[in-house]
């Protein structure tokens, strides 16, 4: 496993960490900081793993559509809408994008852990 496979693994421990926890808007804005260092790992490691594969994607949309190609992920709407929140997140900062984010983050982690096992395996 390479080091940016073990900050992925290790982000996606602490995201499942602060959802574990009782909702309060301080764990609830933890978590969408947590998921976005988990989204910016995720398509960072497919990046690497993809350019070991002899495939260029630099950017998150062109990252989990290779990853897709490359059959690391499964297509799916859950992974458009998270590109879409963590969109949100970083850059249109409101409490309602928040709370709307936060209801999503349980899907997004399981989608983390399955691309992680994907890497893992290949």
């Amino acid at each position: 496993m390479n080091p940016i496979e073990k900050d992925f693994a290790s982000a996606i421990e602490r995201l499942e960490e602060v959802l574990a926890l009782e909702k309060t808007a301080i764990n609830r804005d933890s978590a969408i900081k947590r998921f976005e260092l988990c989204f910016d790992l995720a398509w960072k490691s497919v990046k690497n793993f993809a350019k070991g594969e002899g495939v260029e994607c630099n950017s998150p949309r062109a990252c989990f559509k290779t990853a897709f190609q490359l059959k690391l992920i499964d297509y799916g709407e859950k992974w458009i809408e998270m590109i879409e929140d963590r969109n949100k997140s970083v850059h249109l900062y409101r409490e309602e994008f928040a709370d709307e984010i936060y209801k999503h983050l349980s899907g997004y982690a399981h989608l983390f852990e399955e691309l992680a096992g994907a890497l893992k395996k290949k």
